[in-house]
């Protein structure tokens, strides 16, 4: 049972739902962020980089398990070198330190990005199969996916030197209702092709704060990797219809019936119990309403 969790990234839209649910929950909360914002919901907030061993070894006073967040969320803002550096060596560091602190559960947020779908422009990227799993073949050729590949193995190198149990958790596009996510929802059902690298899935900061505190439970030294989203797509159209219409070399390999998400979380299921609760409200329309037929781009 977590007693106080140490949670990097705390100020960023899933750090402050995961201290919600923390105080919620009655557990003690350790912050770790770039800037204090002066309302955060903890017992001790410490100011400095996930890349700084002093910071983290700060942060990790009094805690027994850790929530990983803290990263560039994307390529687009920093350069290649800042991206795969910083955000590399923030989760060595955090894992590490946590490790030699003693303790030995850990949730690290990783991401769709992991596939190399949302960011790549070697190609136009399909996804070889779907439901994607986590078996599938990466196809990363950008800076940020690939610093969530070596997030998925350092969690995996961790669990051994430590003897560890962590959960890396592929997050895909996250956010409130308000805040966030009826917007994006409004976006994609004009253009639906905006969607296409991201497969239409979403989901809602509440679940994805949910998926870290229960990862948190895994019992074990190893590290796993699981996919999470809302059970149906952010647009109301059909998903095979989508897949056709812009992932046609995609090979179904079971039904996608009605808006069903068209990525597998059986896993996330088995090792956490977790299954998304919080989802948008949409009726099935026909495809020959949505948008118009560019080709894909990226998603948020």
């Amino acid at each position: 049972m977590v007693a106080r969790a140490m949670v990097t990234g705390a100020a960023g839209r899933i750090g402050r739902a995961v201290l919600a649910l923390l105080a919620e929950r009655g557990i003690e909360a350790n912050a770790l962020v770039l800037d204090d914002p002066g309302d955060l919901a903890a017992r001790l907030v410490v100011t400095g980089d996930a890349t700084d061993a002093t910071a983290v070894r700060a942060a990790l006073e009094g805690a027994d398990a850790v929530i990983h967040l803290a990263a560039i969320p994307t390529p687009e803002r920093n350069t290649a070198y800042e991206v795969f550096a910083g955000n590399s060596l923030a989760t060595f560091t955090v894992l590490e330190e946590a490790g030699r602190a003693g303790i030995r559960h850990a949730a690290v947020a990783s991401s769709w990005g992991v596939t190399g779908l949302p960011w790549t422009d070697a190609e136009d990227p399909h996804p070889p199969y779907a439901p994607v799993d986590e078996a599938m073949t990466s196809q990363v050729a950008d800076p940020y996916g690939l610093s969530k590949q070596v997030d998925e193995l350092t969690a995996r190198m961790m669990a051994r030197r430590h003897g560890m149990s962590v959960v890396c958790l592929r997050y895909p596009y996250v956010g409130g209702f308000e805040e966030r996510l009826r917007a994006h929802a409004a976006r994609l059902t004009a253009d639906p092709a905006a969607g296409a690298r991201d497969l239409w899935t979403y989901l809602e900061v509440r679940d994805a704060a949910r998926a870290a505190l229960l990862a948190l439970d895994v019992p074990g030294r190893a590290a796993h990797a699981v996919h999470l989203c809302a059970p149906e797509i952010i647009v109301p159209y059909p998903t095979e219809e989508l897949l056709r219409r812009f992932h046609p070399t995609t090979e179904l390999r079971s039904p996608l019936p009605g808006r069903a998400a068209p990525v597998d979380t059986s896993a996330a299921r088995r090792l956490l119990g977790f299954t998304a609760e919080n989802l948008l409200d949409h009726e099935e329309v026909p495809p020959h309403r949505a948008g118009d037929g560019g080709q894909p781009r990226r998603g948020g």
